[in-house]
């Protein structure tokens, strides 16, 4: 089955609204996992508008306690030193490469490959040496794919924004068949597939339908709106759930 890794960004994000530290990251973290999430992921940008650096330690910690021994920790970020040095603190389980700019208000695109393979073959090595997992972030096109592979990734993370804007009007079964074709060239040559980015419980089980050898969904600002309105616990299960075709 497929695993839900909760992005815990959008909490941190109304954190920062105020100088105290509610709502709590890390009781956030602990409810997700107590629902059944098979992790948690992190985005601590440069700019920390919502994930701190104070936050990524403590989550490690948090993630290194017997109860979540089975849990994994998948950190984001464009891979400049101070993100290098940080994953090289916390050897996360996974690391998710993004072509993010500072200024950019949310991941929007994938790496240009084979474009951006000289910037990414090192950083990859790097990151194997450290003991962690790397997943690139990538639109569905097939030189990406294949250029992830030649890096040495071990995954991909196929950005689903445009299967989100698609779905539910005439360019739905088009742009998921784009889906389809590339997470079956990812199986064939061997890449782990990982997908986020606008995955919704209206969207998910259509995408999971249809790849369902994904190893890994990556899910925040939806499952935290849906939170909400049912609660972080229900809204974790409620997203495996979807995906389970319950």
């Amino acid at each position: 089955m497929t695993a839900l890794s909760v992005n815990l960004n959008k909490v941190a994000t109304l954190r920062n609204t105020r100088p105290h530290a509610e709502p709590s990251v890390l009781r956030a973290a602990r409810i997700v996992l107590e629902a059944g999430a098979a992790g948690v992921t992190v985005h601590p940008r440069p700019d920390a508008r919502h994930i701190r650096e104070q936050d990524v330690l403590d989550l490690a910690e948090l993630l290194k306690e017997p109860a979540w021994a089975d849990r994994e920790y998948n950190i984001e970020g464009y891979p400049d030193e101070r993100f290098l040095a940080l994953i090289e603190r916390v050897r996360p389980d996974q690391v998710t490469l993004v072509p993010d700019a500072p200024e950019q208000s949310t991941s929007d695109h994938g790496w240009d490959l084979p474009g951006d393979a000289d910037f990414l073959r090192p950083i990859v090595a790097r990151l194997h040496e450290l003991g962690c997992r790397v997943s690139l972030f990538a639109d569905p096109v097939a030189d990406v794919i294949a250029g992830a592979k030649a890096v040495g990734a071990d995954r991909v993370e196929l950005y689903t924004g445009p299967y989100h804007d698609a779905f539910g009007k005439p360019a739905q079964g088009s742009v998921l068949n784009t889906f389809v074709a590339a997470a079956g060239q990812a199986k064939q040559l061997g890449l782990g597939l990982n997908a986020g980015h606008d995955l919704t419980l209206d969207n998910l089980p259509t995408l999971s339908r249809a790849i369902p050898w994904i190893d890994e969904v990556s899910i925040g600002h939806h499952l935290i709106g849906d939170a909400l309105w049912m609660g972080l616990a229900a809204a974790v299960k409620a997203y495996q759930a979807c995906m389970a075709g319950d």
